[in-house]
Parts: structure tokens; sequence; C-alpha cells
């Protein structure tokens, strides 16, 4: 007996966290309480889904190093960022984030590309030529050294971020108000 065949997924979408899907703190995001979506991302989200595209959430997340919330609470997030998106009818396919502190020296933490490298390797996709949406120059930085299209949204540190790109990633960037509307112009473009 055969098994079905499984869905194909047109292209992966590599979204951050923080200041993308959900609103920024500069106290951290430390509970599931704290995590609040930023209006029309979690729709923005499941639509991506429903059109055939796999969804990866790539996040530094360095408030596990200082000890502000622990991997119990990071997973209470996690499971409430699962549950409302599919709720609303899609699918996150995968999270990873980095536990380490900026000055670690790891290899995950944005703007290197490790995080990017595991979704390759766990989820046996490519990500080359796939968007990157994101609020920070870690992210921008991120994609364009993997080959990706950066995303910057305006949400979170994007404002910031849009005024400190470097001329050769303003090029390279396309910026958009939030998520939402990212979305929308990436769904226009099938």
């Amino acid at each position: 007996m055969s098994q079905p065949a499984p869905t194909k997924v047109a292209k992966t979408i590599v979204l951050d966290r923080d200041g993308v899907i959900n609103h920024e703190s500069s106290n951290y995001i430390k509970s599931a309480e704290e995590w609040i979506p930023i209006d029309g991302s979690i729709e923005a989200i499941a639509e991506l889904h429903q059109s055939g595209y796999g969804v990866v959430i790539a996040s530094n997340q360095s408030g596990l190093a200082r000890g502000y919330f622990d991997e119990s609470a990071l997973t209470e997030m996690h499971n409430k960022l699962n549950l409302l998106v599919e709720n609303a009818g899609g699918l996150v396919s995968a999270i990873f984030y980095c536990p380490h502190s900026p000055d670690a020296g790891c290899s995950c933490r944005k703007p290197k590309t490790g995080l990017l490298e595991q979704a390759e390797a766990e989820l046996g996709i490519s990500l080359v030529d796939s968007y990157f949406v994101g609020d920070s120059l870690k992210d921008m930085q991120a994609a364009s050294a993997f080959n990706m299209a950066p995303i910057l949204v305006r949400t979170g540190k994007g404002r910031e971020t849009e005024l400190s790109l470097s001329e050769k990633l303003k090029f390279k960037t396309i910026v958009f108000n939030n998520l939402k509307s990212a979305v929308r112009w990436i769904l226009a473009q099938k």
C-alpha cells in the first residue's frame, strides 16, 4: 500500500518573530501573556500557508542566556503563536531560535546564518531566493548573506532600521509597513 504524496510547498518564507509577528519590548517578551501579536500578522501567516508557502520563524532569543525567561516560557510563547495561526487556518512549519547572548560567538545568532542553515538541513529545503521578513538590520544582513530576498517591515525596530541600511542593503531590500502588507505583495508575485 502506498503512502499519499506529501503536500508540495511552493516556497518557504522566513519570518523574524519579535517586531514582525508580535509587538517588541525593550524589556524583552518574557511570557505568553506578554506575547501580543501585531494586528493582521496571524492572518498573514495563515494566508501564506493557505497559498502553499511554508512558514519558518528564525529568531534571536538572547533573553534565555540573560535569564529573563526559560525554555518553558519560550515554549509557551511559541505554543500561543502556533495555536493562533492554526485557529486562523494556517501552520508554522518550524521555529528556530538562537538562545545565546550577543557575545557568545555562536554561529546561529543573526546576522550569522546558522538558523537558516539549520532550517534547510532539518526541513530538507533550499532558502536561496526565498523571502526573509524582518525588522532589524541583523535580519536584513542574514537574508543578504544567505542569498535570500530581504523584506523590511516598519513595525518593531523597522523604522529605525530603514534609516540605517547601507546603500547595498537599501538597493536589495523591499520595505512595507507591516507583515500583512508584505504578505499581500508576496502573494501578488505568484
